[in-house]
């Protein structure tokens, strides 16, 4: 089990906190404003662009258009929304069904003959990195359509919801290449936690005198075992960051213009 979340501060990230807890990444103190750190990871192009609905954005907001009454947003918001839970129970499903405590039982069975050798971290770590970004590649695909039907049905509520759709999908271009490269890294940081699982568990064996058995690794407790849990809980914690925006899209449903 991990240990509860106490070291980050509530403005971060699920993912963040996730990641300082397992001592993955360090805790960080709220630095500049929120429209300064924006401002590193946005270029001119598209600086240009959201100023320019920024602008449009203020004005249908000082001269709202007198809008038809409809009830096809309604439907669209709640149809969005049945999919939306459709998705994330299909992706967490898929993490436990095909999770990493599969791999790890596998993994065993692999090791029970090699008790007493060394084991190779990189190679005993590779069917979970595997997993992690397979797992990763299906979050991105199913998130990004997701995202892009929910802009798709915003557009048709009004003028400032079309506006808002538009903010997203520059945002999100301007934002993804970056955000996917540092989502890449997660698995890289899941690797350091193995090692150090392993090691640990090495040294409580040395200490104590005892021999290895790989067939006791995923046991309650035991080292492969709380490393599993471990990578799950950061799976959801992921899963959350990617579905953040479709869900502040879904939010903006509700909001009379």
């Amino acid at each position: 089990m991990t240990r509860i979340l106490t070291r980050t501060n509530f403005h971060s990230s699920k993912l963040i906190r996730v990641l300082t807890d397992l001592a993955l990444v360090d805790a960080a103190e709220p630095g500049a404003g929120f429209a300064e750190e924006l401002s590193l990871w946005v270029d001119l192009n598209h600086a240009i662009t959201l100023r320019t609905l920024h602008n449009a954005s203020s004005t249908i907001t000082a001269n709202p258009p007198v809008m038809p009454s409809m009830s096809q947003p309604v439907t669209c918001g709640a149809t969005l929304r049945e999919e939306f839970s459709r998705v994330r129970r299909s992706l967490v499903s898929a993490f436990e069904k095909n999770g990493a405590a599969s791999v790890a039982r596998a993994h065993t069975e692999l090791h029970r003959s090699q008790a007493g050798e060394s084991l190779d971290l990189a190679m005993a770590y590779e069917p979970f990195r595997r997993f992690y970004a397979a797992q990763q590649r299906d979050m991105g695909l199913n998130s990004r359509a997701l995202r892009t039907q929910a802009r798709a049905a915003l557009a048709e509520v009004s003028s400032a919801h079309k506006t808002l759709a538009h903010l997203d999908a520059t945002f999100d271009g301007a934002l993804s290449d970056r955000e996917g490269k540092l989502l890449a890294t997660v698995p890289r940081l899941l690797e350091r936690r193995f090692a150090q699982r392993y090691k640990n568990h090495q040294q409580q064996l040395a200490d104590a005198g005892q021999d290895d058995h790989p067939a006791l690794w995923m046991k309650p407790g035991a080292w492969l075992a709380d490393f599993c849990q471990e990578l799950q809980a950061v799976l959801l914690a992921e899963l959350d960051v990617r579905l953040q925006p479709t869900l502040g899209l879904m939010e903006a449903f509700d909001i009379k213009t």
